[in-house]
């Protein structure tokens, strides 16, 4: 699966379940639920490193990862941001046969 692929399956999902819980999604909702669900990445991960309390899960960490991709999909989308063209842009030109070499 590409990624525009699973942004449009992540949108989908959102819009289910924004309706079914009567969810104003307008403005800012989109970057606080991505600083909201990296806060519980980050909870998960103090976790299992045994620098916070509660019960260490792998699968939460795996789930909370899950939740900032999908999220940060979502915002991407809303703020019009083509993600695929910007990772190539920032991140992926390295690999490029003319970049990857450093000049002399």
């Amino acid at each position: 699966m590409i990624l525009s692929e699973l942004s449009e399956k992540v949108a989908r999902i959102s819009d289910i379940y924004a309706a079914e819980h009567g969810i104003d999604r307008s403005g800012d909702w989109a970057i606080l639920k991505l600083q909201e669900e990296l806060g519980e990445l980050t909870a998960e991960h103090l976790r299992l490193s045994g620098r916070a309390r509660g019960e260490p899960s792998e699968q939460a960490l795996g789930d909370e990862a899950a939740d900032v991709l999908g999220m940060l999909l979502i915002y991407c989308d809303r703020a019009g941001i083509d993600l695929e063209q910007a990772m190539q842009r920032k991140w992926l030109h390295w690999l490029e046969p003319e970049t990857a070499v450093p000049p002399d």
